[in-house]
């Protein structure tokens, strides 16, 4: 029996962006999708759109508190064997990504993977402007180079090591990695396996600043519990990344 892989979409007033996300998931030559959708009470049409998925589909309407939340009650309904989010206006990359995915966690027996992303900006696909790290739990302490929407996670790992943390608001995947990545070695694969759609709308691209601080305040509780000393090397990189983005805010680019 093939792997279940339960695909998690969180949405709220989502009708712009949410059909591509669903085409991508429809368009997926794997057999074995657990599909559900976890809203926060939209009035847009984006319901009407969910119920017209050509799928099975689980669907919770009317969750609130904020996208950690949400994403732990696609968790809770999940049972698949692997878990993924692909928020509503992200989509895969093609239509082998999850036997791609399936293929890998059986061969290799990992209890996660991830691929990389590429960004859609109005339309136009772009590739990450920056060399992508091989994985090491060091480099992850550096800086949150996984996209969460390439990410694939078995689901007895959230049943040991818990959710995402309701408190952060920006940071919750990052946190994540970092503590799943403490214990399991994950698959890095260097295939594009999903499409990160960066618009003013969406919730990092416009709070950079905070997404930036709270990232950090994640950092650093892990390196806490890691490597206390290297404490004022982060410190460090964090003022100058916070004065790198402030320079760019402030004179009107926000790419």
């Amino acid at each position: 029996m093939p792997l279940k892989i339960s695909i998690i979409t969180c949405t709220w007033n989502s009708a712009r962006y949410l059909p591509r996300s669903i085409e991508s998931v429809l368009a997926q030559d794997y057999p074995n999708i657990e599909y559900i959708f976890v809203d926060g009470g939209s009035d847009d049409g984006t319901l009407e759109i969910i119920d017209a998925t050509s799928m099975p589909f689980l669907c919770v309407t009317g969750v609130r508190g904020g996208i950690s939340n949400a994403m732990n009650k696609g968790i809770e309904m999940a049972t698949g064997d692997v878990v993924a989010h692909l928020h509503s206006d992200d989509y895969y990359a093609h239509g082998q990504v999850l036997g791609r995915v399936a293929g890998i966690l059986e061969e290799s027996g990992a209890e996660w993977c991830f691929g990389r992303s590429m960004d859609d900006i109005g339309g136009e696909i772009r590739t990450e402007p920056w060399r992508v790290p091989s994985y090491s739990y060091r480099r992850l302490l550096k800086g949150n180079f996984i996209p969460h929407p390439s990410v694939f996670v078995r689901r007895r790992v959230f049943s040991s090591l818990g959710t995402y943390d309701v408190a952060y608001r920006y940071a919750m995947d990052y946190d994540m990695w970092l503590r799943i990545g403490r214990l399991h070695e994950p698959v890095q694969v260097n295939e594009h396996w999903a499409i990160f759609r960066r618009h003013a709308g969406s919730i990092s691209t416009a709070n950079q600043r905070e997404a930036l601080i709270e990232d950090f305040k994640v950092r650093m509780a892990h390196v806490k519990a890691t490597s206390l000393w290297e404490y004022p090397y982060h410190y460090a990189h964090f003022l100058f990344r916070l004065f790198r983005l402030s320079h760019r805010l402030n004179t009107g680019n926000r790419g």
